[in-house]
């Protein structure tokens, strides 16, 4: 019987420095032969350890459809993101997953996509991002909100810089009323308000053809779904992620739940739909 708990060991290819508190790992499986056979699906997470520290919980930042590697995005905030910092390229790390559901990129076939996302929030969503990038033709419109404190709490700099220069998607670019710099050449504003400007006026979209994918600050979230109400989303056609409650990963510890659900076996993806038929502490 295989140790539900045992890590697989990975390899630091590439550490990127996103913002003063924030990287982003490329990993590599120690053992080709598993790096060869292991899949996931955008919007799955895992638990990536610091050995002697402990685990923490990030999303697969990466697209499946871009294989032999994994990418994982983190803030250093506690112990073990803390002690992750610190490790270098060369080094090992371990993971576990992937865990929970993940976003059904091919029931999005043919349809418009809105991805929103704010500050670190971006990581879960550039997974699927990069998805639906990879398989373009397979998609209508796509545009991408996101939005961040201040300029320097934006990340995935250059990814933002590349999608922009792109013809077949629409990229709006925000940060808080106060965060600009000099050379800011980007919307200022909450992204609630700028996601609700960027829509408006072009063909508004319709439950029947559009979803929106949205990940961010609890805050933002709440003052985003009304938006998406009163753009014409329906609750079934947005998404959101509820990594920020994963633990252990496998549903075992109990400290998942809100309410009757185990976000762990039973998310961390869910709709709007789902999220309104849970208790408020979510």
């Amino acid at each position: 019987m295989n140790n539900l708990y045992k890590p697989y060991l990975m390899t630091i290819s590439e550490i990127t420095d996103e913002t003063y508190d924030t990287k982003t790992f490329k990993l590599v499986f120690t053992d080709e032969t598993v790096g060869k056979s292991f899949g996931f699906k955008a919007g799955q997470f895992g638990l990536y350890s610091a050995f002697g520290e402990g685990e923490s919980t990030f999303c697969i930042a990466s697209a499946p459809t871009r294989t032999g590697y994994i990418e994982c995005c983190f803030r250093k905030s506690g112990r073990v993101t803390k002690a992750l910092a610190n490790v270098e390229v060369g080094d090992t790390i371990g993971f576990r997953g992937p865990y929970g559901n993940y976003f059904p990129v091919e029931q999005f076939y043919g349809k418009n996509i809105v991805f929103i996302a704010g500050g670190i929030g971006l990581a879960p969503i550039r997974s699927v991002i990069w998805n639906c990038l990879d398989l373009r033709d397979k998609f209508k419109d796509i545009t991408i909100v996101y939005g961040a404190r201040t300029v320097a709490d934006l990340v995935y700099k250059r990814e933002l810089a590349e999608w922009a220069k792109r013809a077949d998607v629409k990229l709006v670019n925000a940060v808080d009323p106060g965060g600009q710099t000099p050379d800011w050449d980007g919307q200022v504003g909450l992204v609630p308000v700028i996601l609700e400007q960027a829509l408006t006026g072009q063909a508004k979209p319709t439950s029947h053809n559009s979803v929106a994918l949205l990940c961010g600050p609890p805050i933002m979230i709440k003052f985003t779904l009304p938006v998406l109400d009163k753009l014409g989303f329906t609750p079934e056609n947005i998404y959101t992620t509820l990594e920020n409650r994963m633990k252990c990963g496998v549903g075992k510890c109990g400290r998942c739940n809100v309410g009757k659900t185990y976000v762990c076996k039973e998310g961390p993806v869910f709709t709007a739909k789902q999220l309104k038929e849970l208790p408020p502490e979510y």
